[in-house]
């Protein structure tokens, strides 16, 4: 529109506002001229007057030094992680175990389910008096709902949380199926992680005979 006056601002440099002709299709001539007296570079876009200097160069570059460093940073650790891609292998992980000396997975949390609470006592204190378990659970009355040849069943149990050493698993497997009442014991162990250090000790400690017995050479 003729008569408007369009604001130009530059770093370093000084400005004169002054209105703009339309030219060719409305853009405005762009061409250098000369700036006596200065360091600075003068522009003319159509009839305002621009003035770039050495030290609107150098702030702007200062201003981006910190992105750059963050860039760069970035970039040099570019090739450890495509010499890892490329050997297959995954980045090197912290160990699972602690300081405290526990190895992850040697012991386990074993559960069988029993008719009723007296049986599953009886099973309880056979297994913890063979060093087969340090410590069983009782939890009354849970509810079973399950598959049994061809039919949707529903009963009332008795579930025993039984902790041991993995390695002990499969003895005390053999162990509840011959004596326990029904004809497929619920048998399964699932590998403690992590947990309070003293305690796993303490079972690698009770389980410790029957460990050292099953592990003898003849």
């Amino acid at each position: 529109m003729r008569g408007v006056r369009a604001p130009a601002v530059l770093l370093g440099g000084g400005v004169s506002d002054l209105p703009r002709p339309p030219g060719p299709r409305g853009l405005a001539h762009h061409h250098p001229y000369p700036n006596p007296g200065s360091s600075c570079l003068g522009y003319l876009w159509g009839d305002t007057k621009f003035t770039a200097c050495p030290q609107a160069a150098l702030l702007l570059s200062l201003l981006w030094m910190p992105a750059l460093l963050s860039v760069a940073s970035r970039l040099l650790l570019l090739p450890r992680a495509l010499l890892s891609m490329a050997s297959g292998s995954p980045p090197p992980q912290p160990s699972a175990a602690s300081d405290s000396g526990y190895v992850p997975g040697s012991v386990s949390a074993a559960f069988v389910t029993c008719p009723n609470e007296k049986v599953a006592k009886e099973i309880a204190r056979a297994v913890v008096e063979k060093r087969l378990a340090a410590c069983v659970n009782l939890i009354p009355q849970i509810t079973s709902i399950y598959e049994w040849k061809g039919k949707i069943e529903e009963d009332s149990e008795v579930l025993m949380m039984i902790k041991t050493r993995s390695s002990l698993v499969p003895a005390l497997t053999d162990f509840v199926r011959s004596v326990h009442p029904y004809e497929v014991a619920e048998v399964i162990a699932l590998p403690v992680e992590q947990g309070n250090s003293p305690y796993l000790h303490w079972v690698h400690q009770v389980t410790e005979s029957v460990f050292n017995s099953n592990t003898a050479l003849p």
